[in-house]
């Protein structure tokens, strides 16, 4: 029989984890005591775990399985199920153990529910999830593996969580300060962000100070001794507060918790940059919570705080009536005390502050059966809608996490349905909310009774009526200027897209009868290749949607001959005819066919930074830097590249000053010596001692040209070479 104690040496320390007291630990947390058989695979769970993290050390020193084991023991703390906590021991099993522990052998000894969340949790692990300015293409791949990893079981994601938090807490030991920042950036911008989508607002806190103290040290420092230096006078008239309203409560026969509440430092931060404000002109570092037993007894303890204190006008929030997305309820007030300072109050019950702390984590555990495979199916269907946009590049990554951070507004239907949208949201991002046909068909907005305009921001509580024309061809490309959230303008470019879809998929199948034609073989045995069955499975995809790939050149001719492994002969380069149309020579916002114009102040060249700016003839191809480009708002610019298979020619302008006109005939001579077509040529100014003249050259990129200009700066007589 195994003995109840394992002995593992620390630092020359001798450290003893007990699996009778590690069972105690874990009642406790979970305020329960275990039956024998959850206790049979707990302890089950504990001895593998020994095995596969034996002689494994963690930067701290500590033996490897400290760490599963604090991950347990938050799994625990949120009152999650069995399985969560035997999956919380063994999350770096099959990754870590070195072959000791495989999936097989937890499937075999816990089941596949389990064994798939450990395979889930590693292969979220493996991921190092894009951050910062990493290029978008690896960006929406590694954003992909980790929907669908987390999607498999949302276990996955509660574990992650646990597993995130306990690594953050313990960050310091790191050396590798890259590594450490990355770490935080990740947290910061991607879990942290997850935690408070599942409402999970204990996890999501302290994720984000615990990042905010890695990034911005200083900051952290500087804002922890702020908070500290009154300290003791915010906690005496918090006190205060406390007794006055326990008072008042138990006056109007309410029992009720009430208790004090701080600001997160980093919340404290973020509200002073995005506010413009110094520590000293805010008022809501601290606040009140009531905890009363049910929702009539919410409203009437309203009345209470507002018969003590008076109201601030316009800062009362029902989110019972109005839930968050989610699933947030709780009411809100903000009065003003005797001091003369704002006090915020929040009022819910207890299964309400439950949720409010513990977000999706706590359904599970107050709901069985039908309710949390509800619960499940609605976030899984969420996953899959992330995944599905990201995948046929109608959403980027950055939108997925814009989503994922952005405050929300409640609006009403004429029927009082809920429909909560992104905080800036405008009529346009409603009708898309309440069906794709009717976004489509938008033909105006009453709001509260009166015709608004389209880009109108709506506001809480704001009662919408969509006005459609269902005669209408569909959504103008404009309507992307005024869309604030990222699914409305998923729906708006999928509408772009699958019009352009037949036509696609016949350009696509001209580029496979082409390579085809190239191998010798049809396209049906092209098709079927290995290569292309691997990489259409790797992104996720139909067929398809590859061949529409194709089409829009998101994948070139020669990305296919590279994937099938075909490598061309040499061949001399022949000349092809310019194209006429410019459409097809730059992808706008991931639309590869709209027709585009380009700007005539600034005449952009392949090579060339560039950016879609909309007017009203459409959608106009600007270099980056150009001066009319810098004015613009956001919602006015689209990101935008060239195509990697141009062969159109550009014509440019080119501006030379000469020390004398008589040098002007040997220049253009030399342009034709050079080759250098030349469309049309003036004088721009001549005086004496230099004369300035304009070029019209012909070139097909912007290494061309530069090579131009430096072919005339060194042509005898040439002071300046500059690009009109």
């Amino acid at each position: 029989m195994r003995a109840n104690t394992t002995r593992v040496n620390v630092t020359g320390a001798i450290r003893e984890y007990d699996r009778e007291n590690f069972i105690s630990e874990i009642e406790s947390l979970l305020g329960r005591q275990l039956g024998d058989e959850e206790k049979d695979v707990v302890l089950h769970a504990f001895d593998m775990a020994e095995v596969a993290y034996r002689g494994l050390y963690r930067k701290s020193g500590e033996p490897f399985i400290t760490h599963p084991i604090e991950v347990a023991k938050i799994i625990a703390s949120l009152k999650l199920d069995i399985d969560s906590i035997v999956a919380a021991l063994l999350h770096d099993a099959i990754e870590d153990s070195e072959g000791r522990v495989t999936y097989e052998m937890i499937e075999k000894a816990f089941g596949a529910d389990i064994a798939k969340i450990v395979d889930g949790v590693t292969k979220v692990s493996r991921i190092n999830a894009p951050v910062g300015n990493v290029e978008q293409k690896k960006k929406l791949e590694t954003i992909q593996k980790m929907l669908f990893a987390m999607a498999e079981d949302i276990r996955v994601i509660f574990v992650k969580l646990a597993d995130r938090l306990h690594n953050m807490r313990t960050i310091d030991f790191v050396e590798d300060e890259e590594k450490k920042r990355y770490k935080a950036m990740e947290t910061l911008e991607v879990y942290a962000p997850i935690a408070h989508k599942l409402g999970i607002n204990v996890i999501k806190s302290e994720l984000e100070d615990l990042s905010f103290k890695v990034l911005h040290y200083d900051e952290y420092q500087k804002i922890k001794q702020l908070v500290s230096q009154k300290k003791v006078e915010r906690e005496e008239r918090l006190k205060k507060y406390i007794q006055q309203l326990q008072t008042s409560f138990q006056e109007h026969n309410i029992d009720a918790i009430v208790e004090g509440r701080y600001k997160h430092y980093y919340s404290i931060w973020k509200k002073m940059i995005q506010k413009g404000k110094d520590f000293n002109e805010l008022y809501d570092l601290m606040g009140l919570r009531a905890i009363v037993p049910d929702v009539t007894t919410c409203y009437t303890a309203v009345g209470v705080v507002h018969n003590l204190w008076v109201p601030l006008p316009g800062r009362f929030k029902d989110y019972i009536a109005a839930p968050k997305s989610n699933g947030y309820r709780s009411i809100h007030t903000t009065v003003i005390t005797q001091f003369g300072e704002p006090l915020e109050i929040q009022i819910r019950d207890k299964q309400m502050h439950e949720e409010a702390e513990y977000g999706l984590i706590a359904h599970w555990a107050y709901k069985s059966g039908e309710a949390i495979v509800d619960i499940k199916q609605k976030w899984i269907l969420r996953l899959a809608e992330w995944r599905k946009e990201l995948a046929q590049g109608y959403a980027s990554i950055e939108d997925l996490k814009k989503e994922l951070q952005m405050s929300e507004v409640f609006v009403l239907t004429p029927k009082g349905e809920i429909i909560h949208l992104p905080y800036g949201a405008t009529p346009i991002d409603f009708a898309y909310a309440i069906h794709t046909e009717v976004g489509h068909h938008y033909a105006g907005a009453k709001v509260n009774g009166k015709i608004v305009p389209i880009d109108y921001q709506l506001n809480n509580g704001d009662v919408v009526e969509i006005i459609v024309n269902k005669s209408s061809p569909g959504p103008s490309l404009d309507w992307l200027r005024y869309a604030k959230s990222p699914r409305t303008k998923a729906k708006i470019k999928r509408f772009f897209k699958e019009k352009e879809r037949e036509q696609l998929i016949e350009r696509g199948k001209d580029v496979l009868r082409r390579v085809a034609k190239k191998m010798n073989i049809s396209i049906e045995d092209l098709l079927n290749k290995p290569e292309i069955k691997k990489y259409i499975s790797a992104h996720q995809i139909d067929e398809e949607e590859f061949i529409i790939r194709l089409g829009d050149k998101t994948i070139t001719q020669e990305e296919l001959l590279l994937i099938v492994g075909f490598k061309e002969p040499p061949k001399k380069k022949v000349a092809k005819a310019k194209k006429k149309s410019t459409g097809s020579l730059v992808i706008v916002d991931g639309l590869a066919t709209l027709e585009t114009l380009f700007a005539k102040c600034c005449n952009p060249i392949p090579g060339d930074k560039i950016v879609g700016v909309s007017s009203k003839r459409g959608i106009v191809i600007h270099r980056s830097n150009c001066p009319n480009v810098a004015s613009l708002g956001p919602d006015r610019k689209f990101p935008a590249i060239w195509r990697s298979d141009i062969t159109a020619q550009f014509g440019v302008l080119v501006k030379l000053e000469l020390d004398k006109k008589e040098r002007v005939p040997e220049l253009l001579s030399k342009t034709m010596e050079k080759k250098i077509e030349v469309r049309n040529f003036k004088f721009e100014s001549v005086e004496d001692d230099f004369v300035i003249i304009s070029l019209s050259v012909t070139v097909k990129s912007l290494e061309e040209l530069e090579d131009i200009m430096e072919y005339f700066k060194s042509s005898p007589g040439v002071r300046k070479v500059v690009r009109g």
